[in-house]
């Protein structure tokens, strides 16, 4: 089985669609729990939370990685990270089970892509994404890596980092937008 998430509903046959790889392509998982983490752009939200207009296309904000057991761990890079992005909001995770595989290689465990239409064969609704992430969390499926807990290494870079993708964000107002309103002390000087 094959999982998607999404916040659209009636989805019958999932579409291509162009994403941060510039390929027309449908991402799923082998584990319905790493697509958890697709039910809320974290960008996205925050922007609508603040009232920031923006009618491009969002940019996306993946803070996850995955421990060496090959297990989703989530991670937050700024204080309450995790609630403010993903608590209220529903969604749906579509389930398939024939996905011609694109052969675009994602380096992401238990991910597929897929260049061609897939008809989708179940349905779940999602009514807060949040509450999903913490049942994953405590069935061990996931790991939660709470900002209180960033080792000092991480800190450091993420201070490069942000600084760097604030830099190159010029043309995605919405993306300095959402990191100066979550990294302000990082980026007080810019």
């Amino acid at each position: 089985m094959y999982y998607h998430a999404s916040s659209v509903a009636g989805i019958k046959v999932l579409e291509p669609r162009v994403s941060n790889h510039n390929v027309p392509l449908i991402y799923l998982s082998e584990k319905r729990e790493n697509v958890l983490v697709y039910l809320s752009n974290a960008v996205e939200k925050y922007c609508k939370d603040t009232g920031f207009e923006y009618a491009g296309v969002w940019k996306k904000w993946g803070p996850y990685g995955f421990n060496k057991d090959g297990r989703l761990r989530l991670e937050e890079y700024y204080p309450n990270a995790l609630e403010m992005t993903y608590k209220g909001v529903s969604g749906y995770i579509y389930s398939a089970e024939n996905v011609v595989d694109s052969g675009f290689e994602l380096q992401i465990p238990d991910a597929v892509t897929s260049s061609e239409s897939v008809e989708v064969v179940g349905v779940e609704f999602v009514p807060d994404a949040y509450e999903a992430i913490l049942a994953a969390e405590r069935e061990g499926l996931i790991t939660i890596m709470c900002y209180e807990e960033m080792p000092e290494r991480m800190r450091e870079w993420n201070v490069r980092t942000i600084r760097e993708e604030y830099e190159e964000a010029t043309d995605h107002p919405e993306y300095r937008h959402f990191l100066k309103g979550n990294f302000t002390e990082i980026l007080k000087d810019l």
